[in-house]
């Protein structure tokens, strides 16, 4: 019987150790090794952030095309905030790589008029080059529609947005991806109405769901800015969940739509868009995102 019960007690002291070995994660201090193989991996700390790229590629819609900045109804790429080579801008590229490397190494791929819609498309020519950084800015024209009824739904928003970080991955997995936010319209509104040059231009179909009747008041007009407005906040809402999901992403945390522009940031043919200040102003923003210092 003696034998037995020692042959008993070695029994469970082997299935206690096996036991501490499974579950060594809750068993271990703070401070000691943890597990190796699988779990290991999962467990490792997300990359560091390579605010020093080696190329720059950009997407998105006319503003990064710097449409009206430099003539009117007229691209001018030169002063756009992600690739341009102007002094007065000194670009998002510029600012990271030089500018003799930007001129060589950052390509724009953005295109007046552009929805989230295009983004696949676009970002599918971007990943073709496999740059250190996508800089993205879109948004604006899914909610600058002819109605407030024709707005691009969020749902769809969410999933072109998707579709074109999935298309980069497929190509360039360790592509680091800059996210603008949308502009707040209203407040574009609420300055450019001051001019009436520029109201005159907005009459040409500018942003009309924001634009249109620029001076009326009334309730109608309030609740479709309003609506607009709304929308804009929700699109902002999908670009930073599907960024976070993605460990290569920095959303820029609303500074673009929360950036207050003045008269002097904005085109004096349409007073809508950047004007060459405004595009340095949004190099700037990017520029603190991208690298966590300083413009």
């Amino acid at each position: 019987m003696r034998k037995q019960g020692h042959g008993s007690r070695a029994v469970l002291a082997a299935l206690a150790a096996t036991v501490l070995g499974v579950t060594g994660c809750d068993a271990v201090g703070g401070n000691s090794p943890g597990p190796s193989g699988t779990g290991a991996q999962k467990a490792k700390p997300r990359p560091a952030w390579d605010s020093s790229p080696a190329s720059v590629a950009a997407v998105g819609d006319s503003i990064t095309r710097g449409f009206d900045a430099c003539a009117v109804l007229t691209d001018c790429p030169e002063v756009s905030w992600a690739t341009g080579g102007s002094a007065e801008v000194d670009s998002l590229a510029v600012r990271l790589l030089g500018r003799a490397k930007a001129a060589e190494r950052s390509w724009n791929y953005a295109v007046t008029g552009a929805r989230m819609a295009d983004l696949p498309g676009q970002m599918g020519q971007a990943a073709a080059r496999k740059p250190g950084l996508v800089a993205v800015m879109a948004g604006a024209n899914d909610a600058c529609r002819a109605s407030t009824s024709a707005m691009t739904p969020v749902a769809d928003f969410r999933a072109d947005f998707e579709d074109a970080i999935r298309i980069l991955r497929r190509a360039a997995p360790k592509t680091q991806v800059y996210v603008a936010s949308v502009p707040n319209l209203k407040r574009l509104w609420s300055q450019g109405r001051t001019n009436p040059v520029g109201k005159q231009v907005w009459k040409l179909g500018i942003c009309p769901s924001m634009l249109g009747d620029a001076d009326a008041l009334d309730a109608a007009a309030t609740e479709r800015r309003n609506t607009v407005e709304q929308r804009v906040e929700d699109y902002n809402k999908v670009l930073k969940e599907v960024c976070a999901k993605d460990r290569h992403c920095r959303f820029d945390g609303g500074a673009v739509h929360d950036y207050r522009f003045g008269t002097g940031q904005l085109s004096q043919w349409d007073w809508f868009h950047p004007s060459v200040n405004g595009q340095a102003r949004l190099a700037e923003i990017a520029y603190r995102a991208v690298t966590g210092k300083k413009a």
